[in-house]
């Protein structure tokens, strides 16, 4: 897939690294949104030169990754009543930080007929960030898992993949709640989730960087917003996508 989806853009000489920009498309209340940062521990010297944190190969594992920061601090809790739909709860009450109309805004149930398994439910964020890129790069997004969440997550993060430098959407994170007798505990500042980019030579490096919202850049991305509520199966509109797509679209900031 990817070797046909690079001749729609054309083959590109190889390079000691790519450029993958992110943007935060709503300006409202865009600065709960932290920049992208590269996944990084903190710990204590090494003991030893046969340490982990010496390790080559752990090393160039963990520095293909970012993280993206949560942007809230909340406890969710679900009202689960027979023969209605599950209903999200703010535990804090009138004690959180966030109102329940804003939390209102940023998340929602799947509907129940989308769900994996039928007692587990999906719910699902909304954010800003949009990555984008013009050389061939594949998005895969993850859950924090080089860390310990404190507390764990009842449930899992459903992950996903796709082509940035065709199809530039918005990232959404979505959570199958398992245990939902338990509360889901988010922290701001702490990783939400993980990203890791996949340019055609796997060898390449990958510099993230904030990119402009151009009129090009907006109107591309309005052209792929929502396709998903008219047809299934999107990869199959990668080819016209590839075919529309201005010849550049990655215009980094300042």
């Amino acid at each position: 897939m990817l070797g046909e989806l690079t001749k729609l853009l054309g083959r590109r000489p190889r390079r000691a690294a790519v450029d993958v920009g992110w943007v935060i498309t709503e300006p409202k209340a865009s600065l709960i949104w932290d920049d992208p940062e590269p996944v990084r521990r903190k710990v204590p010297r090494p003991a030893s030169a046969k340490s982990v944190q010496a390790c080559p190969a752990a090393i160039d594992f963990e520095a293909r990754h970012f993280a993206v920061p949560c942007p809230i601090d909340v406890r969710l809790r679900l009202r689960l009543e027979a023969g209605k739909p599950p209903v999200i709860e703010n535990a804090d009450g009138a004690q959180s930080s966030i109102r329940n109309k804003a939390l209102g805004n940023m998340v929602t149930i799947v509907s129940r007929s989308e769900w994996r398994h039928p007692d587990r439910p999906i719910l699902q964020f909304s954010t800003p960030y949009v990555f984008v890129a013009d050389d061939p790069v594949f998005l895969n997004q993850l859950p924090p898992f080089l860390g310990y969440t404190d507390p764990p997550w009842p449930g899992v993060q459903v992950s996903g993949r796709f082509p940035v430098h065709i199809w530039p959407r918005h990232l959404m994170w979505a959570f199958e709640w398992f245990d939902t007798s338990k509360e889901l505990v988010l922290k701001r500042g702490q990783p939400w989730f993980y990203l890791r980019f996949e340019p055609e030579d796997p060898s390449t490096a990958v510099r993230l960087v904030e990119a402009e919202l151009t009129p090009e850049l907006r109107h591309y991305i309005d052209s792929i917003g929502g396709v998903t509520n008219y047809v299934n199966r999107t990869y199959a509109l990668f080819e016209r996508a590839a075919k529309r797509r201005p010849k550049t679209l990655l215009v980094r900031r300042g």
